[in-house]
Formats: structure tokens, sequence, C-alpha cells
């Protein structure tokens, strides 16, 4: 059966009484007057026949299965929406969408609630208006979820939430701010375009993403700078850049469609990957893409350690002008050496002998590593402490 409606005032009771009749529901440019309450089918007063839906009960939750999709399209929902279970009891109802589930271009001008929900088709938000807080806290999208082009007006929550399919939150506007934390992506992810409007950073710990060697989490850590940046938090905004520059790097060397390539488009997209190797050295290990200052300064001890061993060691030839001969330097004379060839000061005072060329070249390869280091170090430094 289909219980459809187009360009009419709808009440939530018929759709409910509709939904545990097991009808495929349809609407279209239509305004759903009264709060859509799907725990109103468990309240013995209302006198709801489930015989046509699954529903099974235990000791401390009750699962309501909808075996046919349901469809609002450009839709106003009045009141509320609630597909979850109550406030004061967050495990007592559990919603299962057997088929697919669109609410694309609607306006939820209530609270909206999917709490606890699960998506196994698809799950489509695409151009939805959420007025009040909106939260799919513990939601599991087993199909597509896209929420593209959204405006959550309120607070978007989907802490603890399982997207086990691509997700799409394309331009889609937090005004007020979100809450990721614990979510899980387990396939394609896009926040291309996403923004927040107020001065708040969305919450984020402990995001998983399964697909992060292909760099699915680039877009996500490109959103969380933008809002950081706008709040005032640089500190913040350089931790998510740096995420974000190394996705980008998995990006390209990996890409998104890596595993659908035969094994010999694999293996020549990693050897031409071989080129990113610089960058991997230099940019991010080394450098932290200018957001890890420290890890140049541990570099430059390492290089300035060894150097100090080699000098000091009967490999190396060193001239003391103080002597007027070739000696072997002890080690504190061995790392005075290495420092101020490292810092290219050069006193003069002890030197690599002009007959020995290994010496010479450490020396050479030391300064040049100490040029270049201590020029890294002085723009991570500007660049991490001179924001705002």
């Amino acid at each position: 059966m289909l219980f459809q409606r187009e360009n009419q005032r709808v009440s939530a009771s018929d759709i409910l009484q509709s939904i545990a009749a097991g009808n495929e529901v349809k609407m279209f440019k239509c305004a759903i007057t009264g709060t859509l309450d799907i725990n109103r089918l468990l309240e013995k007063n209302e006198n709801f026949d489930l015989s046509k839906i699954k529903v099974e009960s235990n000791e401390d939750r009750t699962t309501i299965s909808l075996s046919e999709p349901i469809e609002f399209n450009d839709c106003v929902f009045e009141d509320n929406i609630y597909f979850a279970p109550p406030w004061d009891k967050p495990s007592h109802v559990e919603v299962v969408f057997e088929k697919d589930a669109v609410f694309n271009s609607s306006h939820f001008m209530g609270q909206t609630r999917f709490a606890k929900a699960r998506f196994r088709g698809y799950a489509g938000f695409d151009g939805c208006t959420f007025e009040r807080i909106a939260v799919f806290r513990d939601t599991v999208f087993e199909g597509s979820a896209m929420f593209r082009t959204v405006v959550f007006t309120g607070y978007g929550l989907f802490n603890d939430a399982v997207f086990k399919k691509d997700v799409g939150f394309t331009n889609t506007c937090f005004a007020k701010g979100g809450n990721f934390t614990d979510v899980k992506f387990f396939d394609r992810t896009d926040f291309s375009g996403v923004y927040a409007m107020s001065k708040s950073v969305p919450v984020y710990e402990d995001v998983w993403f399964a697909r992060q060697k292909y760099g699915e989490d680039e877009t996500f850590w490109r959103f969380i700078k933008q809002a950081a940046q706008e709040a005032g938090h640089y500190r913040l905004a350089g931790e998510s850049f740096f995420n974000e520059r190394c996705a980008h790097l998995c990006y390209r060397f990996f890409g998104h469609d890596f595993d659908e390539l035969s094994l010999t488009q694999k293996l020549l997209k990693l050897a031409v990957g071989i080129k990113l190797l610089p960058e991997l050295i230099f940019g991010r290990l080394l450098f932290g893409y200018g957001e890890r200052p420290v890890r140049v300064l541990f570099a430059s001890l390492i290089i300035i350690v060894v150097c100090a061993i080699y000098y000091a060691s009967p490999s190396a030839m060193i001239y003391s002008r103080l002597d007027s001969e070739v000696r072997q330097l002890s080690v504190m004379d061995g790392l005075y050496f290495s420092t101020i060839t490292f810092t290219t000061l050069g006193f003069g005072d002890v030197h690599p002998a002009p007959v020995h060329l290994p010496t010479k070249c450490v020396a050479m390869i030391e300064a040049l590593s100490g040029a270049c280091l201590m020029a890294l170090f002085v723009v991570g430094l500007s660049k991490r402490y001179s924001r705002g």
C-alpha cells in the first residue's frame, strides 16, 4: 500500500497510522502538522495496530522496523519529529529504516531526533534546513548518507554515529556548531565547502577514518581549520592544517580509487608516487608543514652529535692552528667544531685538513644542513606564533 500526498497539510497522526499499517509513505511539498513521534506507536492509549510492522521487545529496548521506503520531498515539519527514544529513556527505542529514507529539501522547524536509529538503505537529507537542534547521535548509516547543502541553524549532533558507506556534507552550514566526537567513517567522506557561521569550532575528539591512508579525511580537517581560524583558535587551526596536508599527501600518493585499480595500475601509481618522497621526508616528517618546529631542533641536534662523533674519531683529520698540526679531537672539541660548522660560524681555529677529502665532505654537508635547518626553524616559529 502507498500513502501518498502532494501539496497538502497532513497530520502527524495520519502518517503514524500509515507507518503502523506497513505502508510506503511518499510526501511531496506537504506541511506536516503536529509532533511526529514514533514513540506514540508504543503508547497503549493511542491504540495503534502494530501487527503489520516488525516490533521486537526485550527488557530494556524495543526495536521498530520500518520495512517500506519513507519519502518526504520538499516538506515542512511544523513541529518536532522524533524517530528516536525519549530524552529520559535514551535506550528505550531503536528505529530501523529497512529501505530508503529520504527527506530532501525539507524544512524542520522543531527539534529533529534520529538518535540510535539505523538506516539500512539510503539516507537522504540534501538541501534540508534544521531550525533547532538536530540529533543523529549513535545513529548507524549502513547505506549512503547525504547531508549536502544542509543548513543546521541549531546544533548538529553526530557524536558516536557510524557511517559505513560514503557520506557527503558538501557545502553544509553549521550555524551554531556541530559534534563529531567518536564518529566513525568507513568509506568515502566529503566535507568540501562545509562552513560554520558562529565563533565556535565543531567538537571532533577521536573522530576516525577507515580510509585515512587514502586521504579521505582531507576535507574534514580543512573544515575544522577554517572554523578554528574564524574563531581565533590559531593553534588548533595549525594542527588541523597539518592533518589536512598529511591527508592531501596520502591522496596524491594513493587516490580515492586506489582499491578499484588493477594490480598493474596500483604498481604504476606507487612507482610514480616516489616523486613525493622528498615532501614526505622534509615536508611532513622533518618540518611538519611548519607546525612541528621542535622536530627541526631534534634533527639539528642529531646531526651535530653524529658529526661530532666523527670529528672526534680516528677517521677524521682536523687541523688545529693552535698546535699547527693535524690531531685527533677530544669529544668536547669534536662537539665544538661540529657546532660552529653546523651554524656556519667557522672561527678558523680548527678546520678539516686540506688533504683529507672525507672530513671536508662531512663538514660541507653539515654546513649545508645547518643553513637549511636553521632557516626551516625560523620559518616554523614565525608561522606558528605570528598568527592573528
